[in-house]
């Protein structure tokens, strides 16, 4: 047999014991089902026993990698399947639809989640080859690349110091650190990069995504989240469109209701009182929109959802 025949096959058996250990480890700190918080910083363990309904969220800038099962993702009319062959980078906060699609009691759905640092990236851009950001920065907020070894190894190094807490205040943030330089290195990491580029349409549009976050209940206009962008308002309109699969005024629609759908389930806030302290006026334009994102009325939805204990899921 060839060599690079052997190879291939260590390769594959080596990256089976990698996700084989993942899967114990994960498994045992993070016996129930829901997302678990870590010692490690910026890590988060997420468990589902079973599939799940559809639903509408905010993801963060973040690295999602699968161990067991398979989810996805929806932004806009895109769908994104990601399962043990494939990661998921979110790049900027962007409210999707997200749905388990592969779980059973047997065999959980196991993922890792770890923020991204963007002052991380940043420095570590320096200190790459240098290249030019893409001739079309006209990408999605999300994309999928291809887990390899490499990957694998430094997050397995990670989940270890779970297990370590003496060693992991020292040596997180060193394989936090490689662990953003495989990605950035990897074959998208291009998409990443743009964000550091402080004249490119990616890196404005995180600025203009942060602008909404952090004003999101007042009433904003094109041209004031434009001029934060440094863009024109219709070069803002199109490129903030192609990143999240909405314009500027949805986005904050959504995150609006995000933010009184959690008021609701985890305060216990009533839903007129929830839709006020989010900038809606309107009772009945907030249930209306409410109902067109969720699927249902807020009190009805949110009732649904604690029964169901997917509450924040």
């Amino acid at each position: 047999m060839p060599d690079n025949a052997f190879n291939v096959i260590a390769t594959r058996h080596g990256t089976e014991a990698q996700r084989a250990e993942l899967a114990d480890r994960i498994i045992r700190n993070a016996p129930q089902p829901g997302v678990h918080a870590c010692a490690v910083p910026d890590l988060a363990l997420i468990r589902a026993d079973e599939p799940s309904q559809p639903l509408a969220c905010v993801y963060h800038p973040s690295l999602c990698v699968v161990v067991q099962g398979r989810k996805q993702a929806m932004l806009g009319e895109d769908l994104y399947h990601y399962d043990p062959l494939h990661y998921l980078v979110v790049s900027m906060s962007v409210p999707v639809t997200g749905q388990v699609i592969e779980a059973s009691p047997e065999r959980p759905y196991l993922c890792l989640r770890i923020d991204i640092d963007t002052q991380a990236v940043a420095e570590l851009v320096t200190q790459l080859a240098a290249s030019p950001p893409p001739a079309q920065e006209n990408g999605r907020a999300l994309y999928l690349a291809r887990t390899d070894a490499s990957l694998l190894d430094a997050i397995l190094r990670l989940v270890r110091l779970l297990d370590a807490p003496d060693e992991a205040p020292v040596l997180a943030p060193l394989v936090l650190r490689e662990i953003h330089y495989r990605v950035l290195s990897g074959e998208l990491g291009a998409r990443l990069q743009a964000l550091c580029h402080v004249d490119g349409a990616a890196h404005r549009i995180a600025r203009a995504i942060e602008l909404l976050k952090a004003h999101y209940t007042e009433p904003l206009r094109i041209e004031q989240i434009a001029a934060a962008a440094h863009m024109s308002p219709s070069t803002l309109h199109q490129r903030f469109k192609v990143a999240t699969a909405m314009t500027p005024l949805q986005f904050q629609k959504q995150l609006r209701l995000q933010e009184a759908r959690r008021l609701m389930l985890m305060e216990g806030v009533e839903a007129a009182a929830a839709a006020h302290r989010v900038g809606y006026e309107s009772p009945s334009q907030f249930s209306r929109e409410y109902r067109r994102l969720f699927g249902a009325p807020p009190r009805r939805e949110v009732q649904a959802a604690l029964q169901n204990g997917a509450a924040m899921a």
